[in-house]
C-alpha cells in the first residue's frame, strides 16, 4: 500500500491542473476542488491507520534508491498531521465557496483561487511527507508562493502592503534554511533525514549547534515563535475570511512540524533545549499580552495564534515523551480551533458589517447560531474543562512537573497564566461583541453589509447584490462549514484517549529514532 504514499501530494497537483483548465467552468472547478480534498482526507486516514499498524511507509521517488533520490515517509507524526490539514482544509474550501456563491460571484469567480488553493494544499502535504531537507524546503516554497497570491486576492492596497511584509519576511527565512542546507550538505554530504542521523552524530558539538541554529531560526520565522513574529498580525488579519482560517490554521502548523522533526530526529538532546523553553515561554506571554490589547477580532485572534505556539514548544523543549506527545496532541487540537475561530471571524464580520469591538454587540440576540459557533471553540482555546485544550495544556503542565527543572516550572506557571488571559481576552470579545446591547451603525435584521469588504474567497468583478450579501442570512454553506470544524473540535474531546495513544506512539517513535531510519534504509543507513 505503499503507492498512497504520494498521493495527498500529487492528487492536489493535478487537481491544480484541472481547475486551472477549467477557468471558464467555475461550477465544475467547485467539484474538482471539492472531490479531491474529499479524496486527500480519506488517503490521510487510510495513511494513519496503515503507519500505526505497520510502522513508516516509505516510497522512493521515481525509483531512485534513498539517499541518491527523493524519499517520502508517512509515520504516525506525518499521517496524523495529514488527517487534521486535510480535513480543515475542506471545511475551509466549502466555506469559500458558500461565501463566493452568497455574493453573486458564480458566473465571475476569481479564477486562480481553486488552483491555488490546491497548490498550497499540495505543498503543506509535501512539507509533512518529505523525508529530506531539500524536499521540506521544495515543499515550503510550493506552499508560500500560493499562499502570496491568496494572501492579495482583490488587490487592495491594505492587502497589497501586508502582502509586501509577508513576501520579504518569508523570502528571508526562506534564504536561512537555504543557507542551513548547503551547510549542512557541505558537512555531511547528504540531506537525506534518515542518513543525517549519523552523520549529524559524528560531527562537532559546535558545528552541530551553527546547523541547528540556522534550521530553528529558519523554521521559527515560519512558525512565528517570538521574537520572529512581528509580521504576522499586520499580515493575516487582511487577507479574505477563508485565507486567513487556513492560514493561521496551517501554515504556522508545519514550521511547527519541521521544529518536532528535526529537533528529535537529528539533534535529539542538543544544547539548544533551554533555548527553546526560554522562546516558548517568551512567545505564550507576550502573545497573550498582545491579544489582550487588541481592539479587532481578527488581530486579536492573531495574537492568541502566536501565543499558543508556545505551548507546541513547550513539548518539543522538554525533550521528553509525555511532553512530546502533547505537543503533537495541541498541534491538532490548535489546528482545527484557530481554524474555527476565523471562519466564525468571517462571520461576525459579514453579520456585523466589521471585526471592530466598538463597532459590535448584540450579535448573541441577532444570531445566536453564530454566538453558539464562536462560544464552543473561543472556551476550547482557553482550556476550559473538558474541552481538547484543556487536555492539552494538562498534559504539557504535568510534563513540566514531571520534569521538575526551574526552567519546566517557570514554563508551567507561564501556561497557567497565558491560558488565564486567553479566557479574558475571549470574555472580552463576547461581552463586547456579542453580549453588550448593538452598536447603532450595525446593520439590523433587514439591512445590506454592502461589501466594499472583499471578504469572498472568490471575489466577483461586480458589486454583490443585496440579497446576495444581507447580513441578516448567513449563507448555509459557510454556517455548515464552521459548525463542522466546531464540531471536529468538539470530537477531539471525545476521542482525545485513543488520540493522545497516537501522539504517544508517535512520539516514541521520534525519540528512538530506529523506525524511522530502518524504515528508510533497512538494511542500515551507508
Amino acid at each position: 500500500m505503499t503507492w498512497l504514499v504520494p498521493l495527498p501530494v500529487v492528487m492536489p497537483l493535478l487537481g491544480a491542473a484541472l481547475t486551472l483548465m477549467l477557468v471558464a467552468r467555475p461550477r465544475a472547478q467547485r467539484w474538482v476542488s471539492l472531490t479531491v480534498l474529499s479524496a486527500t482526507v480519506a488517503v490521510a486516514a487510510t495513511l494513519l491507520f496503515l503507519s500505526s499498524v505497520d510502522g513508516p511507509m516509505v516510497v522512493e521517488v521515481g525509483g531512485w534508491v534513498a539517499p541518491l533520490g527523493i524519499v517520502l515517509v508517512a509515520d504516525q507524526l506525518a499521517a496524523l498531521m495529514l488527517v487534521v490539514s486535510a480535513a480543515v482544509t475542506l471545511c475551509v474550501l466549502v466555506y469559500s465557496i458558500g461565501q463566493g456563491t452568497a455574493d453573486g460571484n458564480e458566473e465571475t469567480p476569481l479564477s486562480v483561487y481553486h488552483p491555488t488553493y490546491l497548490v498550497l494544499t499540495a505543498g503543506v502535504c509535501n512539507a509533512f511527507l518529505s523525508g529530506d531537507l531539500f524536499n521540506l524546503y521544495v515543499g515550503f516554497e510550493i506552499l508560500l508562493v500560493a499562499s502570496y497570491v491568496l494572501l492579495t486576492l482583490g488587490s487592495t492596497e491594505t492587502r497589497i502592503r501586508a502582502g509586501t511584509t509577508y513576501v520579504v519576511v518569508s523570502l528571508l527565512s526562506s534564504l536561512i534554511f537555504l543557507v542551513a542546507i548547503g551547510l549542512v550538505y557541505a558537512a555531511t554530504g547528504t540531506l537525506n533525514l534518515a542518513q543525517l542521523v549519523d552523520r549529524l552524530d559524528a560531527l562537532p558539538d559546535d558545528l552541530r549547534l551553527v546547523l541547528q541554529g540556522m534550521l530553528l531560526l529558519a523554521f521559527g520565522i515560519k512558525a512565528a515563535v517570538f521574537p520572529l513574529s512581528a509580521w504576522l498580525p499586520d499580515s493575516y488579519p487582511t487577507a479574505p475570511a477563508p485565507v486567513t482560517a487556513v492560514f493561521a490554521g496551517l501554515l504556522t502548523k508545519v514550521g511547527v512540524y519541521a521544529i518536532i522533526r528535526t529537533e528529535t530526529l537529528l539533534f535529539p538532546g542538543g544544547r539548544t533545549a533551554d533555548l527553546l523553553l526560554v522562546v516558548a515561554a517568551l512567545t505564550m506571554v507576550v502573545g497573550i499580552l498582545g491579544a489582550v490589547a487588541q481592539s479587532d477580532v481578527k488581530r486579536l485572534l492573531s495574537f492568541t495564534l502566536i501565543s499558543h505556539i508556545g505551548y507546541m514548544l513547550f513539548g518539543v523543549g522538554l525533550s521528553t515523551s509525555l511532553g512530546l506527545s502533547a505537543a503533537i496532541f495541541y498541534v491538532v487540537h490548535h489546528i482545527t480551533i484557530q481554524t474555527t475561530l476565523f471562519l466564525a471571524a468571517g462571520l461576525v464580520e459579514r453579520r456585523g458589517g466589521s471585526t471592530a469591538l466598538d463597532r459590535l454587540g448584540g450579535l448573541a440576540r441577532l444570531s445566536p447560531l453564530l454566538a453558539v459557533l464562536f462560544f464552543v471553540p473561543a472556551l476550547n482555546l482557553a482550556g476550559i474543562p473538558p474541552f481538547s485544550g484543556f487536555l492539552g495544556k494538562l498534559g504539557l503542565v504535568q510534563a513540566g512537573v514531571d520534569d521538575g527543572g526551574p526552567l519546566a516550572w517557570t514554563l508551567v506557571a507561564g501556561g497557567l497564566l497565558t491560558s488565564l488571559l486567553t479566557l479574558y481576552a475571549i470574555a472580552r470579545v463576547w461581552n463586547l461583541a456579542f453580549w453588550r446591547a448593538p452598536h447603532p451603525d450595525m446593520p439590523d435584521a433587514g439591512d445590506t453589509v454592502r461589501a466594499a469588504r472583499t471578504d469572498g474567497a472568490e471575489q466577483p468583478d461586480r458589486e454583490p447584490s443585496p440579497e446576495a450579501s444581507s447580513g441578516a442570512v448567513l449563507p448555509r454553506l459557510m454556517i455548515g462549514s464552521t459548525a463542522a470544524l466546531v464540531v471536529l473540535g468538539l470530537a477531539l474531546t471525545v476521542v482525545a484517549g485513543p488520540l493522545f495513544d497516537i501522539s504517544t506512539d508517535a512520539a516514541d517513535d521520534l525519540l528512538r529514532r530506529t523506525p524511522y531510519v530502518e524504515a528508510v534504509f533497512p538494511g542500515g543507513a551507508p
